[in-house]
């Protein structure tokens, strides 16, 4: 820790599954090593991991409460997950976000860092006059009528008119709206606070600091982001514990030509018809893989030859010595699959995937297909396509090479302390 950064005690509040947790734990341990006290508030499932890397924990929901949004099929539903969210995770956290906030913070040395979701955090900075950051994990969460995200539903893509753009975000937001204000403003007015209002455009980035964990070369500034933004980069974490062991996957490693990586995301537990057409796709193509699930009720009875299931490996151990990676879309996988310097093949379903389809695209590091485009015939054309055009490989190549983790992270940090000014002792 620099001299003119005193040890701050940090709170961050996280919704979600461990693409939307996994990024705060990696923050989380870099503020640990910088000397700050970090307590890290979300589902009760992280808890082991967190307190591994040293930081206190604070229960959101139970593990019933992760279990039913995990287990809800309106999840995956390109308009109906949004609202699903809101309804069993969001909207019970407002109460107990502000209740932790209330007992941890200490007045001029707190420093509160909120996901996307985590709505109550602002409400709780209000009352006690705390900084806070807003962190957000994808471009998708930046409305902009100028190099726009891609979202599932969404009439009129990047080459409409600016007005047909505002057009829809305008109909967008009034839909956010109408999920998540009417239980987020009846805790407000409890509180003798305002109503909040279009949380879309405005009220879910901190008027203190938002800061975008992702580089400016996957997805550059646009002029109508909220001018506190800083862009970080792709904080990067792996899980330290895994149900697989390392040699068993070191010994498959080495049995052969480099494997496709399939994986549906941590919290998928609906992935049948995944899981099988990419089964049959890699046995038509004679290919090895590695399924990747904690939930193997999803996949195929019996794998093709040559193939594996793990319940869990770091992608950090496994991508690198991968040939392309199969998976959802999730720009955390996305990510590590960018410093790893290989094809992606996604099929995008809900939440941020369509536009992370579209920056690995612009980068011409991969290509997609729909979920009804996901059969075995397609998935093996589009895999030879990535095998056979050297394009795909030689700018993944590329963009491997401007990956700097380190600085990345490094960066984030010194943002989150910049917001409680400098030590006066």
């Amino acid at each position: 820790m620099t001299s003119s950064v005193r040890p701050l005690r940090i709170l961050i509040f996280t919704i979600g599954s461990a693409g939307d947790v996994h990024p705060f734990l990696g923050i989380g341990t870099a503020l640990v090593a910088r000397g700050h006290e970090v307590i890290l508030a979300t589902s009760p499932v992280f808890e082991t991991e967190i307190i591994a890397r040293g930081m206190s924990f604070r229960p959101l929901g139970s593990e019933e409460d992760f279990n039913r949004v995990k287990n809800d099929p309106d999840l995956w539903h390109p308009r109906r997950a949004f609202p699903a969210i809101v309804r069993h995770a969001v909207n019970p956290s407002h109460s107990t976000i502000f209740e932790i906030t209330r007992e941890l913070h200490v007045p001029g040395k707190t420093v509160v860092v909120a996901s996307s979701l985590a709505f109550a955090a602002r409400t709780a900075c209000e009352v006690f006059d705390l900084p806070m950051a807003s962190v957000h994990l994808a471009p998708s969460l930046f409305p902009s009528v100028h190099r726009q995200p891609e979202i599932h539903g969404m009439p009129f893509g990047n080459r409409a008119p600016r007005f047909l753009k505002s057009l829809q975000w305008s109909i967008a937001a009034a839909v956010v709206d109408h999920h998540a204000l009417p239980a987020l403003n009846r805790f407000r007015a409890g509180l003798s606070l305002p109503p909040a209002r279009k949380l879309l455009r405005n009220w879910w980035h901190s008027p203190d600091r938002v800061i975008a964990l992702f580089p400016d070369w996957f997805a550059p500034p646009q002029p109508d982001w909220p001018s506190q933004t800083v862009q970080t980069g792709f904080p990067l974490f792996d899980e330290t514990k895994g149900e697989s062991g390392s040699d068993e996957l070191d010994r498959f490693l080495s049995a052969g030509p480099p494997p496709v990586a399939i994986t549906a995301g941590s919290a998928m537990v609906q992935g049948h018809s995944f899981f099988r057409e990419a089964a049959a796709a890699v046995s038509q193509l004679g290919r090895r893989a590695i399924f990747l699930t904690r939930h193997a009720s999803q996949l195929p009875a019996k794998l093709p030859e040559g193939c594996a299931h793990f319940t869990y490996v770091p992608f950090s151990a496994l991508l690198h010595r991968s040939a392309a990676i199969i998976h959802h879309g999730g720009v955390g996988t996305c990510a590590q699959a960018l410093q790893a310097g290989i094809p992606q093949l996604i099929q995008p379903m809900a939440h941020d995937q369509l536009d992370t389809l579209s920056r690995v695209r612009d980068l011409g590091v991969g290509t997609g297909l729909r979920p009804k485009q996901f059969t075995r015939l397609h998935i093996a054309a589009a895999l030879e396509c990535l095998e056979k055009d050297e394009s795909f490989r030689e700018n993944a190549r590329k963009v491997a090479h401007r990956f700097q983790p380190d600085l990345w992270m490094t960066r984030t940090c010194e943002t989150l302390e910049s917001l409680a000014g400098p030590a006066t002792d």
